[in-house]
């Protein structure tokens, strides 16, 4: 999947490391990111809030554009519930796409532990964005 049209700094930023699958068909993601030092708090030992929600809306964004290649997403409504600490490591975001329609698109996504612990999960109403729609060139969502 080419990511050339997302922010690379904003990814890099919030410790993206790659797109370990997905599915255009079925609407699912997974994707790894890595905490970075410098975005802790407690001592170094919890990602800031901001961050973990990064990383969902970012994910939630390359699956519809996985999803649909003509379609970028800007987030309408976002909610976050934050279920253990994200603490050093890295960790899996599942990304998924429950409903898209011609404008709107309903995502879900969570963040997973390698142990397989849910972290954090987002649910989020998105404004799909037609390539052509926006001048030709993309812009990024």
């Amino acid at each position: 999947m080419n990511l050339d049209l997302f922010a690379q700094p904003l990814l890099q930023a919030i410790g993206f490391a790659g797109i370990l699958s997905a599915d255009g068909a079925a609407g699912i993601l997974r994707a790894r990111y890595v905490t970075r030092s410098e975005l802790t708090h407690s001592g170094g030992r919890v990602l800031q809030g901001g961050i973990v929600t990064a990383w969902m809306d970012s994910a939630m964004a390359m699956v519809v554009y996985a999803h649909d290649a003509s379609c970028l997403v800007s987030s309408l409504e976002l909610k976050v519930s934050f279920l253990e600490p994200v603490g050093n490591g890295a960790f899996e975001v599942e990304a998924r796409i429950l409903r898209q329609g011609r404008n709107i698109a309903f995502l879900e996504a969570d963040v997973w532990s390698d142990e397989r612990k849910l972290h954090a999960r987002a649910s989020s109403t998105g404004k799909l964005i037609r390539r052509h729609e926006a001048g030709g060139a993309a812009s990024r969502p």
